[in-house]
């Protein structure tokens, strides 16, 4: 019997995956289309962090869909709110009738004899393995495993009596509530967890081997809350959407051009919170330049609020091994703990960790470069949606999907079943893909592709040139081969 046949496959039913499914019903309505969803519920990210205070590090004006303006009241939301406009999202267009939950992509092959990509996935509910064919491939899984964490290993981990936790795996039942803390981490889970466990915990301690740059924002923006009042709300979330771009922008390229004297504002800023005497220059002052990796988002200066008013504190040091009580430190001091936090980061998986063949033949990603950031050299009809590491993730989202809209329509004007990027300069020198230096990336830098030394190859990191060359940009292009 056939496999079933759909145009476009998506994979993934978080903010991405929907995302991608509005734009194909959108802007190509007689095509057909599924997603595939390894876990029971949408929302992806939204859905499986449970651990105290998750939240968006990016405001939800930049955060949210370019097509359905956010309604909350805060512009820095917590999981839940996001995860329900996800929901509402796909349900406001049908987009929850193509979803196919419990369906875990474990493999893709394309045969270009039948220009079309055979997908396997396994149920994970049932165990039952079910073959699926695309003429259209698009994984919008994000970029790390949703099974497992980054923990590394804490010599004598296994002395510890208390409670040992990471936060992707947080269960609701876990009571911290008059407890002494320590999380371990300085990222931004670190600082979402600390300030909300501090509200009830005894005392908690976020533990961090080297500082990250930490700026505090509010929670809500009054001059977006403003225009509501006088603006239809679509006019009102476009000019504070494009605000926020605009300062995103200039923030990030004023960090890049003028690294130390954005370390500066940064630390005074800081200072000013915590009080002259705090040792900002120890416990906020990273060796890297801004930027170099991610700067954590704190709503409302929460987390500077809670170690001003004793409840949490930041200890700057290394471990040495973990003990019955808690966890003793190279420098000799121990730190009591009824439960420890490993906010230690992500493990990073590319495309779910699906295995990719094209004709026959492994798809290598370590290999491949990335063409504008979504497409890879060799795969055909294939795209990652992946966002900025230096603005809101949907921002890119938005303009990939908008993108293959158009080539899919493109595709269809000419007469082509097949698009492939093909690097026409094998001499180019590739480069890292993500421009971050941060543990949890350089880890697994060989798993990821690589990004090229110049366009149309290499990563823009920019939504108004993105834009430019994704939403009205030629497709014409020597190194996009349509057959």
């Amino acid at each position: 019997m056939a496999a079933e046949h759909f145009d476009v496959v998506i994979v993934g039913a978080g903010l991405s995956g929907i995302g991608a499914a509005h734009h194909l019903q959108a802007r190509l309505s007689g095509k057909t289309y599924a997603i595939l969803e390894a876990r029971d519920a949408i929302g992806g990210t939204w859905d499986l962090f449970r651990y105290p205070g998750i939240r968006s590090d990016s405001d939800m004006y930049t955060l949210g869909y370019s097509f359905k303006p956010w309604p909350g009241a805060k512009a820095i939301a917590d999981g839940p709110s996001i995860r329900e406009y996800v929901r509402e999202t796909a349900a406001e267009g049908g987009i929850d009738k193509h979803i196919r939950f419990h369906h875990r992509v474990t493999a893709a092959a394309w045969s270009s004899g039948d220009a079309r990509w055979t997908i396997t996935a396994e149920r994970t509910d049932t165990a039952e393995t079910i073959t699926i064919t695309a003429g259209f491939l698009m994984m919008c899984s994000g970029y790390y495993r949703y099974d497992a964490g980054y923990t590394p290993e804490f010599s004598g981990r296994e002395k510890f009596k208390g409670q040992l936790i990471h936060p992707q795996h947080w269960t609701e039942d876990l009571d911290h509530a008059g407890k002494k803390v320590v999380v371990i981490g300085s990222g931004a889970t670190a600082v979402t967890i600390v300030p909300e466990m501090a509200k009830t915990a005894a005392h908690v301690t976020m533990l961090q081997r080297s500082p990250t740059y930490v700026v505090s924002r509010p929670s809500q923006d009054k001059i977006a809350l403003g225009l509501r009042k006088w603006l239809p709300a679509k006019w009102a979330y476009g000019l504070t959407r494009w605000k926020n771009v605009g300062l995103q922008m200039y923030f990030y390229g004023r960090a890049r051009k003028k690294p130390e004297a954005t370390r500066q504002t940064i630390a005074r800023m800081a200072q000013k919170e915590l009080g002259p005497d705090y040792p900002v220059a120890t416990h906020f002052n990273p060796k890297y330049n801004p930027w170099d990796q991610r700067m954590c988002l704190i709503p409302d200066s929460d987390l500077f609020s809670e170690i001003k008013a004793g409840h949490a504190s930041v200890v700057t040091d290394t471990i040495d091994r973990f003990t019955e009580t808690g966890i003793r430190l190279t420098s000799g001091k121990e730190l009591e703990a009824d439960i420890i936090v490993t906010a230690t980061g992500l493990d990073l998986q590319f495309m779910g960790g699906a295995a990719i063949t094209v004709d026959g033949k492994a798809f290598e990603p370590g290999n491949a470069l990335t063409y504008k950031g979504m497409m890879y050299s060799g795969a055909p009809n294939l795209v990652s949606v992946f966002g900025y590491t230096n603005a809101s993730w949907t921002l890119k989202c938005d303009l990939t999907c908008e993108y293959v809209c158009r080539v899919i329509a493109y595709m269809d004007k000419v007469g082509a079943r097949t698009v492939t990027p093909k690097l026409a300069d094998a001499a180019m020198k590739p480069e890292p893909w993500i421009g971050l230096n941060s543990g949890y990336v350089n880890r697994t830098a060989d798993r990821f592709p690589k990004q090229g030394s110049r366009m149309p190859w290499k990563l823009n990191q920019n939504y108004a040139a993105d834009l430019m060359m994704l939403r009205y940009g030629k497709l014409a292009d020597p190194e996009l081969v349509f057959s």
